[in-house]
């Protein structure tokens, strides 16, 4: 950059530890509670990520002439792939057959989460279009300097995909299933959207999931230190079910708590008055995130009814644009939540290789967006002279 009043410096952070709420969240806006100070540090202060875990902190950090934070990037060292929801295991066995090191690698993300967000954070008074050049720019730097096989920008908006494959970077698009707030009055306006066996189907489904247990949604000052000890051990459960690894640690709810509560939304099923289930959000200004589900014991529909059917409830009660479900599940289509593209945004340093990534990505696309299309065209619970 040129000398005088427009010179930026790009940092490079090891933790949020070294920056503070208030100069990352400037950058970080309150629109994605993922994002924030709150979330990313209660992370990295709970331990879940760690050099140990395989993600140490990278995070840039863009300061002006006056020594302003104006710009930020939550980045990560990688030396595995798991915890990030688009998948590049298939990438990494090739280019190591072929005798290339695909780890460590550079990952902007937010660990574990599967949620589309800014990830280009710039201040809002700032240069956007010149600050995002700049963000990509330094990215593109770190990712030499650490001499790693690639870089990954993860559940980027639009916008930041855009600017990213005009600057040369590999496009990806995946899918996740969103229900989208038609300016329904209640969930019985919403029901008569769907077709009349949808309606009858999910009327059915609540009626069922109601019967055994009773339901409450905490959030704010109503979230206990309780309630994390009962949402702890139905996470886990879930974990064991599906053979899979506990990436958040007990500290982190805890932190959550802490930090965040206002964001937290808990969904929680109690029987006999003791916890049973329950689903983790975190609200957004304009939608809820579902994060994590767990439960204790079986009970017939409440998977439906704690996820999806009081997630609608409460972004129609409290106004929201969208609920994003999570990852995964063609079984949320016909509960309303129908299919959206999300994007990822990919740098490859070995050109023989991005050629090969390339290639597949363009197949890869071009699957997605078929099964996408006959996903809501043959799935879809909406009636038909409805103009969505």
């Amino acid at each position: 950059m040129p000398d005088g009043e427009d010179t930026v410096t790009v940092k490079v952070i090891e933790g949020l530890s070294e920056t503070s709420s208030e100069v990352w969240n400037a950058c970080a806006g309150d629109d994605n509670p993922f994002v924030s100070f709150e979330f990313l540090s209660a992370l990295e202060d709970s331990g879940s990520v760690s050099a140990e875990t395989g993600w140490l902190p990278q995070h840039l950090l863009v300061e002006d002439a006056a020594g302003t934070v104006i710009a930020a990037v939550p980045a990560y060292l990688k030396s595995h792939s798991y915890g990030e929801y688009v998948f590049d295991w298939g990438w990494a066995e090739a280019f190591e057959r072929a005798g290339g090191k695909y780890y460590p690698k550079l990952q902007v993300a937010v660990p574990f989460t599967p949620v589309t967000g800014p990830r280009l954070l710039i201040r809002p008074d700032g240069d956007r279009e010149r600050l995002t050049t700049v963000l990509t720019a330094g990215l593109q730097e770190l990712a030499r300097q650490r001499e790693v096989s690639s870089l990954h920008i993860t559940f980027c908006t639009p916008e930041e995909h855009d600017h990213l494959v005009g600057e040369g970077f590999l496009k990806r698009v995946g899918k996740q299933f969103h229900w989208h707030n038609r300016g329904y009055a209640d969930f019985d306006d919403f029901l008569g959207a769907l077709t009349s066996r949808k309606r009858k189907s999910i009327r059915k489904e609540r009626r069922v999931a109601n019967e055994d247990v009773e339901i409450e949604i905490l959030t704010g000052d109503d979230l206990r230190e309780e309630h994390m000890d009962a949402f702890y051990s139905f996470y886990l459960n879930t974990v064991d079910r599906k053979w899979a690894h506990a990436y958040l640690d007990r500290d982190f709810f805890s932190l959550l708590r802490e930090r965040l509560a206002g964001n937290v939304v808990l969904v929680l099923a109690s029987h006999d008055g003791a916890p049973v289930g329950a689903a983790l959000n975190l609200r957004g200004r304009d939608t809820l995130y579902g994060r994590n589900w767990g439960c204790a014991a079986q009970f017939r529909m409440l998977y439906f009814e704690a996820c999806f059917y009081r997630a609608i409830d409460y972004a129609i009660e409290n106004n929201l644009a969208k609920v994003e479900a999570g990852a995964q599940g063609p079984h949320k289509i016909s509960r309303g939540y129908l299919p959206s593209e999300t994007y990822s945004a990919h740098w490859i340093r070995h050109e023989g290789f991005r050629d090969a990534v390339e290639n597949f990505l363009t197949h890869e696309r071009a699957q997605n967006r078929s099964e996408m299309a006959m996903l809501e065209d043959e799935m879809s619970p909406y009636r038909k002279d409805l103009p969505f």
